[in-house]
């Protein structure tokens, strides 16, 4: 295929430029040994305070511009050898559908796939991963493939016992038995169950603040406070980076105590000092440890602005880039779920979160939200400047997690 192989090309070119930029921007070397796990870790006891990750963060090197002009960034090698289709496919993180997926892949080129139960049922780890590889075959560029495995309620793979004796314990249960050590190896033995199914990005850690066990998010938290969850979070962050697995701090901007988003609307009424004082806090902590991505809810956050969804505000976007200094891929929830759909059309609310400044759209409904973001940027609606600088983002992820070098 003459367009794979222009786009492989392509890759190349960009593998020279990003060690030609690192010879110049060396990142700083962190200072911390890598620490030994114990292999019981799961069975000692819990420290009284959680170890603090503050005195650990790596060096943050000066962040690459992303609204710079074409040729001027790593990636836009291989982004001037992309079709508008190709970059504007290249911003959806699509639902793995049930037939078709190497079709779609084949005629659409999204970023990646996203496995839920459905993906992961009756098979034994060697056919998922099998049925993974057909889809990175079918890639003209590499795809992030992930999974929510976050422990305890929300475990898309390990539940099934073809795949695990059982499911990852919640980080509450882990904490409990083996404090901090314990979520460094239960982090650590993620990692290896679903890279070896060719799973590269667990949508976690949850960096959402809860105490209360009424709250709905309580059961997927830390379950503590503020900082208690901070260090959980940094912990999680650089355990997963250190072993070359795709990070997703979720909800941001936290979720408080507030309702089901996959079912209704929700509107946080909490103050903003609320937010700065609390729940920003874990997300900055995963941000130092260089988390990838953030995941943005769909919760209204009456105090920063009170007519869109979190997911779709860009008062929210511009917080998180220039308040948190995130620089890195920002992530729609899924658009499809019930907070969504009640405010806008399924077409409609892709083209709002591209102009809120989302990098990536996570996606039940690919196809028409695909084609109303092309449309939109067809008509002027949205300046292809946007598409090249969140396309260069989702790239440069893909890169960080060797995904370019391996088309190589």
């Amino acid at each position: 295929m003459k367009r794979k192989t222009s786009l492989l090309c392509a890759l190349l070119l960009a593998i020279v430029s990003i060690g030609a930029f690192v010879f110049v921007f060396p990142a700083g070397q962190s200072t911390m040994p890598e620490k030994q796990l114990a292999q019981d870790a799961a069975q000692t006891q819990p420290t009284e305070q959680p170890e603090s990750v503050e005195q650990e963060t790596e060096p943050i090197t000066e962040p690459v511009d992303d609204t710079a002009p074409l040729g001027t960034h790593p990636m836009d090698g291989i982004i001037e050898q992309m079709t508008l289709e190709q970059k504007v496919a290249q911003m959806f993180w699509v639902r793995c559908p049930d037939t078709g997926a190497v079709e779609l892949i084949e005629q659409y080129s999204p970023a990646g796939y996203v496995l839920f139960a459905r993906d992961f049922e009756d098979k034994t780890r060697d056919a998922v991963a099998q049925t993974v590889q057909s889809y990175q075959d079918a890639a003209d560029i590499p795809l992030l493939i992930g999974t929510d495995e976050e422990g305890g309620t929300v475990v898309r793979a390990s539940r099934f016992k073809t795949l695990r004796s059982w499911p990852f314990e919640s980080p509450q249960e882990v904490y409990a038995q083996g404090g901090m050590e314990g979520i460094e190896a239960d982090t650590a033995e993620k990692d290896r169950f679903l890279l070896e199914m060719g799973i590269n990005v667990n949508l976690a850690p949850v960096a959402d603040v809860s105490t209360n066990a009424n709250d709905f998010m309580y059961a997927r938290t830390f379950g503590k406070n503020a900082a208690d969850t901070s260090d959980y979070v940094g912990v999680v962050v650089r355990t997963m980076k250190q072993d070359g697995m795709g990070s997703v701090l979720k909800h941001f901007p936290g979720y408080g105590s507030n309702g089901d988003t996959h079912t209704a609307l929700v509107t946080d009424t909490r103050p903003a000092p609320t937010f700065r004082e609390s729940d920003f806090l874990p997300f900055q902590a995963g941000i130092r440890q260089g988390a990838d991505a953030v995941l943005v809810s769909h919760n209204i956050i009456e105090a920063f602005d009170a007519n869109h969804p979190a997911s779709l505000s860009p008062t929210m976007h511009r917080i998180l880039r220039e308040e948190l200094g995130f620089d890195g891929v920002i992530v729609t929830d899924d658009l499809s779920m019930e907070a969504i759909t009640q405010t806008a059309g399924s077409g409609d609310a892709a083209v709002q979160a591209v102009q809120a400044g989302n990098d990536l759209l996570l996606s039940s409904d690919f196809v028409t939200q695909y084609q109303a973001v092309l449309d939109a940027v067809n008509a002027g609606t949205i300046d292809e400047d946007t598409i090249n600088s969140a396309v260069r983002r989702v790239l440069q992820w893909k890169s960080d997690l060797g995904l370019l070098e391996d088309a190589t």
